[in-house]
């Protein structure tokens, strides 16, 4: 019988009995889990953000609004991407400093338990990240490229562009919303 009700009904059904909500998880929890991991590569970030979408889910579940075009299940993607870039963006600053160091020229025995395979997270997440912004229009890819993946300040940012910090913030503000929009297109 679960199956047959919109994902949005219960939803809606959830905000007043919490053990509604188990219905939604029980639906994406898997499919949330392959997006995550594929994103990720590694099984413990994939569940994090998993559980952080659902939450996430929930605790803006009134916030959700059943218009042509945005269903359910657009809707919660894109809080899972959102929630993926975010996870994406702290591996990046937590590991900043190790991603660019030569392997080669270290033991491989002095590497911690997941070295590699956190490198080849870091490395598909970014190839994620930049495939994205290659299809974004010009001026707003670069902008995010710079800021994101390059670690530019703000302040750097204005000078190689030649604008204005206000100018620079709404531009990134714009590209922000179009990489979170075309990121949701990739589920």
């Amino acid at each position: 019988m679960d199956e047959h009700i919109p994902d949005e009904e219960i939803l809606r059904q959830s905000l007043g009995d919490p053990s509604q909500f188990k219905i939604l998880v029980a639906r994406y929890q898997e499919p949330f889990l392959r997006k995550a991991w594929g994103i990720v590569r590694k099984q413990e970030d994939a569940e994090d953000i998993v559980q952080d979408t659902f939450v996430k889910i929930y605790k803006y579940g009134d916030h959700f609004q059943k218009r042509a075009g945005i269903a359910f299940k657009s809707w919660a993607y894109k809080i899972l991407m959102n929630t993926a870039f975010t996870h994406y963006q702290d591996i990046k600053k937590k590991t900043n400093a190790v991603e660019y160091l030569d392997p080669v020229l270290y033991d491989e025995g002095e590497k911690p338990l997941g070295y590699t395979q956190d490198l080849a997270a870091i490395s598909d997440a970014k190839v994620m990240v930049q495939s994205v912004i290659e299809k974004m229009p010009e001026h707003l890819g670069r902008i995010l490229g710079l800021y994101y993946l390059a670690d530019k300040s703000y302040k750097d940012i204005c000078k190689i562009e030649k604008i204005s910090m206000t100018a620079l913030k709404m531009r990134l503000f714009r590209a922000k919303r179009l990489f979170k929009s075309m990121g949701a297109d990739l589920i």
